[in-house]
């Protein structure tokens, strides 16, 4: 493996790790408030035959924490320096969360762009909320953001078969980033994501949970060529709760990509 670093467009750093080698590099983009080792199965299930990609998006993991404004701009611009650093004739973006959308947003700058696979996100994109609905939210994460992680949100990242393990995990990496909850977050919620989506030209795939329901025909009014695979009895961490059932979808996704 490989540990390195790369600037984004404001100079922050991005850690970058790299296994195996290929023309086609498969890079991974963690979620809210996660790192580059949500991915480590997916390391060890693709390296033998791609060259496989993590990186720590601005404020996270490794990479530089002194931006002052966590713009859905400077996190797409942060994949871009990633996927332009990469010694690969194509790239596939994998994003999960709120990287799926980043991953639209940095889409149409990676030249060499083949694919993006976004994980358990972008599953209605006729979605929206109100400023209300936002305020809320936000709220939550600004406030007890100890009693919002215990009380509130497993019931959405959750599931009744989600592994004690990973809930722990995910609880204690996110109460060590208390103060950048609500910074690291909130620019996803004033996207345009409809604009991003039209501006993909290349396929867009997605592997789901089943704890929500995917609207493809919505979708499809926005995105080209678009399509999803379902994991079944997990929560919103799929590659974490079930990695070999994830790997495998991500397997025969690629392979449908050509």
């Amino acid at each position: 493996m490989k540990t390195y670093s790369t600037p984004s467009s404001d100079s922050t750093l991005i850690s970058i790790s790299t296994s195996g080698f290929s023309d086609t590099a498969l890079l991974f983009v963690h979620g809210w408030l996660g790192n580059k080792h949500w991915w480590d199965k997916q390391v060890e299930a693709f390296k033998s035959d791609y060259l496989v990609a993590t990186m720590d998006l601005a404020g996270h993991g490794d990479s530089g924490k002194s931006r002052k404004d966590y713009t859905s701009k400077l996190y797409a611009d942060d994949i871009v320096a990633v996927a332009k650093s990469l010694p690969a004739k194509e790239v596939i973006l994998v994003g999960h969360s709120m990287s799926g959308a980043y991953a639209l947003e940095a889409g149409p700058h990676i030249k060499n762009l083949k694919a993006i696979v976004v994980i358990d996100t972008l599953k209605d994109l006729d979605l929206s909320f109100s400023p209300e609905q936002i305020d809320s939210i936000l709220n939550l994460y600004s406030g007890d953001f100890g009693v919002c992680v215990e009380k509130v949100l497993p019931d959405y990242l959750f599931v009744e078969t989600t592994p004690p393990a990973v809930k722990e995990k995910i609880k204690s990496e996110f109460l060590s980033q208390s103060d950048f909850a609500r910074p690291a977050i909130e620019a996803l919620y004033f996207m345009d994501m409809k604009k991003f989506a039209r501006a993909v030209d290349v396929p867009l795939r997605a592997i789901n949970s089943d704890n929500s329901p995917t609207n493809i025909e919505n979708n499809r009014k926005y995105l080209k060529d678009y399509n999803y695979k379902v994991i079944k009895r997990t929560g919103h961490y799929p590659m974490l709760e079930d990695p070999e059932a994830f790997n495998s979808a991500l397997k025969e996704t690629l392979i449908e990509l050509g």
